[in-house]
């Protein structure tokens, strides 16, 4: 039994959300994920990845999913030639004192109105609250790219918001996820996998929630709301997951350790279902 991952889990666990989210922002013992460290160089692999799939973002309306509160990836992928950007997160925390760092550079895309800096309408959109309110869908068109990194692992709701995202997809979009299936105290990537939903739930589950998606998990519910979908394995963990595997419970194993190791990977969605085809889907899905 691993006492100290136990005990930090435990203080994690029963952390009040808005500490949490202070450390976050100050990152103080929690650390943010790579679109607030370094989000250029977020943005610059999101053009990268795209590109190799012969996507341009140029004049394109894109969605970033789970923004943080920073501009910056906006504002970047602005510059290099998108034609608009929708922020979206489910909570308004914006980080004034870093998007202040852009005006000097992004001055065209933000303005400072009463103190606060905030984006210019005609070029960023940003849509806060829950994605999958019909409501909140309407404040906004369709988009041409989806983005997210390492968001989709912290979702209470993975079939709901991705059904949420595909319906704000236009025809002919793609959406590209990066995903982050380790447990997010890293020293023990897999640690996670070892405990009941109930002891998960009510003592070590993180406020940021961590839902111990695996890969499989997010192959139906990708391929239950999208025709084309392709996932690219970033990193595994062999040598990590063999030193634990007897201790991970069984509905975390699928017998191929080349799937159960993956550590890191990126999903590409295209072509979204109608709703016609998500209801038989879904009826199908309740028969068995």
């Amino acid at each position: 039994m691993n006492l100290r991952y136990l005990f930090l889990r435990l203080i994690r666990h029963f952390m009040p959300e808005g500490l949490a989210r202070f450390l976050l922002k100050r990152r103080w013992i929690i650390q943010p994920g790579l679109e607030s460290t370094d989000p250029f160089a977020a943005s610059q692999r999101y053009v990268e990845t795209l590109s190799a799939r012969g996507v341009d973002i140029k004049n394109k309306r894109v969605l970033i999913f789970g923004y943080g509160g920073r501009f910056a990836v906006g504002v970047d992928l602005l510059k290099r030639g998108a034609a608009h950007v929708v922020l979206c997160d489910h909570f308004v925390l914006l980080d004034t004192a870093r998007n202040r760092e852009l005006l000097s550079a992004y001055g065209n895309y933000l303005k400072v109105e009463q103190g606060q800096v905030q984006p210019r309408g005609e070029f960023i959109t940003l849509l806060h609250g829950d994605i999958r309110e019909e409501s909140i869908q309407r404040q906004v068109a369709q988009a041409d790219i989806i983005l997210s990194a390492s968001v989709f692992e912290h979702l209470d709701d993975v079939p709901g918001i991705t059904n949420a995202l595909a319906k704000l997809t236009a025809p002919g979009g793609i959406h590209l996820h990066f995903v982050d299936l380790r447990d997010h105290f890293f020293k023990y990537p897999f640690e996670m996998l070892k405990y009941s939903e109930k002891a998960w739930r009510n003592f070590l589950n993180p406020t940021s929630n961590l839902n111990r998606y695996r890969l499989n998990d997010y192959k139906h519910v990708f391929e239950s709301n999208f025709v084309k979908v392709e996932f690219t394995v970033l990193e595994r963990l062999m040598d990590e997951f063999h030193k634990v595997k007897g201790t991970i419970r069984p509905e975390f194993k699928t017998g191929n350790d080349d799937v159960d190791a993956v550590a890191l990977m990126s999903v590409m969605a295209r072509e979204p279902f109608g709703a016609q085809r998500l209801q038989t889907l879904q009826m199908k899905i309740e028969r068995r």
